[in-house]
């Protein structure tokens, strides 16, 4: 893991990858061992769960220091743009299709 940051609605974690691992296999490692050690230390009043799915992207090693810059700076870019809109943005700048009925809503 080079760096882990979001907001109570997300998160954003930049990893360098073995070429023989799966994206869902490391998503699945990352969402299980989180949530037990959330339930484990009794962070939230209810049980914890992370939600189905997740966005995953490509980097190249030119691009890391501003994905590094942009991950540390979460809650400014918040200020200006809400999560669903910073997904959206980063499904077409990366020309990735998509279906609007699947994409979340923002929280209320």
């Amino acid at each position: 893991m080079i760096i882990i940051n979001g907001m109570a609605d997300h998160l954003h974690i930049l990893v360098g990858m073995r070429p023989n691992q799966s994206i869902s296999d490391l998503l699945q490692d990352i969402k299980g061992s989180s949530s037990k050690w959330i339930n484990e230390q009794k962070l939230t009043n209810k049980k914890f769960a992370w939600q189905e799915g997740y966005g995953a992207f490509s980097y190249s090693k030119q691009q890391i220091p501003r994905i590094i810059s942009y991950i540390a700076n979460q809650e400014e870019h918040h200020l200006k743009r809400s999560f669903r809109k910073e997904y959206l943005r980063f499904l077409q700048e990366n020309s990735i299709e998509y279906d609007e009925r699947y994409i979340f809503n923002d929280p209320e």
